[in-house]
């Protein structure tokens, strides 16, 4: 104790002490403390039974994942392979069968099934479905070629996803693309291929016979030429379903019959083009009289007796070219040329009858 009033010292602590803070559970503690003072409890009967129940579960459990999902109890005798239609069905079909075999309804060895369909290009994928207790049905996914692609090594067919399925044999026609360099591996590699056999392999089944090549050019991207039909114009491999729904659309339409090619890049907005142009008659001006050949929009050559009146036709200002009746020029007409008349007079009115006679100025 100091001599000063009110005033206490003691130890300072330790520089290395550090003071002690609440642990990090205490909190979860003192909750699970209030919640057994809450609940009622338990007599040594009852807790002997809950025991028994628990130490029943875990035997219960091992038994089923270590002897009874693997024993013949549940072990796979029937099993059923559909969706093959390949030269190699037979021995797919015998090689999933066998490894089906070896396992049960409870315990099915997806993994070991993919590996049996590795050696499978045309194989996509595997759907499993078991019947307890002794029954498996396998239905195989496979790939359809969409395109014939002509490469450096010669001509596979291929996937709608690039997959080369070099062991299939191909029925019908289908459209070639052109593949850079060889084939390597088991998918495409080159993009415009990719991009070209993806619009392929999403043709609708109507237009699937009529597809004869898929290219893909510098200017307008990738294209489909159809037999005894109009280029499709896709652009790239983006909305492809939304583009093949107006390509339909637009060669259902009798109004774009005859185009050379359909724009498909704002699928929208899709845009025929290449169709033959309409003759239009054109409109003779006012007070001049009609000098077209009945029938065909266009004037008639200049020199050239007219069927009509019999005498010859004159150079016209703003004639239409042959074949197209669309006039280069509009030319007004020019008034008629002014007549010597006397003093005071009013001319004559003029002898074509295109119009009313003028009007003479008074004399001064």
């Amino acid at each position: 104790m100091s001599g000063g009033a009110g005033t206490v010292t003691g130890r300072r602590p330790a520089s290395g002490a550090r003071l002690r803070r609440p642990g990090r559970f205490a909190g979860l503690g003192r909750l699970i403390g209030r919640a057994r003072s809450r609940l009622p409890a338990l007599s040594p009967r009852m807790r002997r039974r809950l025991l028994a129940v628990a130490v029943v579960c875990l035997a219960l459990a091992a038994t089923y994942q270590f002897w009874f999902r693997d024993s013949g109890f549940v072990a796979v005798d029937q099993v059923r392979v559909s969706g093959l239609s390949t030269d190699e069905a037979p021995r797919l079909r015998a090689a999933l069968t066998s490894a089906a075999r070896s396992m049960t309804t409870l315990h099915v060895d997806r993994e070991r099934l993919a590996r049996v369909v590795e050696a499978y290009p045309v194989v996509r994928g595997l759907e499993l479905s078991t019947d307890f207790p002794h029954g498996l049905r396998i239905r195989v996914l496979e790939h359809h070629p969409a395109a014939i692609a002509v490469t450096d090594g010669g001509r596979v067919p291929v996937a709608d996803d690039g997959t080369v399925l070099r062991p299939l044999s191909v029925e019908g026609r289908l459209p070639t693309i052109e593949a850079d360099g060889m084939l390597r591996g088991e998918r495409l590699e080159d993009p415009a291929a990719l991009g070209a056999v993806r619009i392929a392999g999403a043709a609708p089944a109507a237009l699937r016979p009529r597809l004869e090549r898929a290219q893909h050019r510098r200017k307008e991207g990738l294209v489909v030429t159809l037999r005894d039909g109009p280029e499709l114009i896709f652009g790239d491999a983006t909305r492809i379903r939304a583009k093949w729904t107006a390509a339909a659309r637009v060669l259902a339409d009798k109004a774009a019959a005859g185009a050379s090619y359909v724009d498909l890049r704002l699928p929208g907005r899709p845009a025929a083009g290449g169709l033959p142009a309409e003759t239009v008659t054109p409109v003779a001006p006012a007070g001049a009289t009609d000098s077209t050949l009945p029938g065909t929009g266009t004037y008639p050559t200049p020199g050239v007796t007219d069927p009509m009146t019999g005498g010859t036709t004159d150079s016209t200002p703003g004639a239409a070219t042959a074949g197209t009746g669309v006039p280069s020029t509009t030319s007004p007409v020019s008034p008629p040329a002014p007549t010597d008349a006397a003093p005071g007079t009013e001319p004559a009115p003029p002898a074509d009858g295109t119009g009313a006679a003028a009007v003479a100025a008074p004399s001064p």
